[in-house]
């Protein structure tokens, strides 16, 4: 899957925040995590429902400067 399908923006949801497809864990917030420390397998660990993709797909979000429709950054 690519970054436009994992990420969406919802007004009824988290206020219209970018988020992970079908959950209430915002763009922001694994963003934040990974910026204060955390890997990617223990936020996995703590959202067991999300997959690696969908923290690439964060990453890949915030590269493009949070247009949706950019064309994907590479996230070894």
């Amino acid at each position: 899957m690519d970054r436009p399908e994992r990420i969406t923006r919802d007004p009824a949801i988290m206020s219209g925040k970018p988020c992970i497809r079908g959950t209430r864990v915002t763009v922001e917030n694994v963003l934040r995590l990974l910026a204060g420390g955390h890997d990617m397998a223990r936020i996995l660990k703590a959202y067991p429902y999300l997959e690696m993709e969908d923290i690439k797909a964060c990453l890949n979000f915030a590269a493009a400067g949070g247009k949706e429709g950019a064309a994907p950054v590479p996230v070894a």
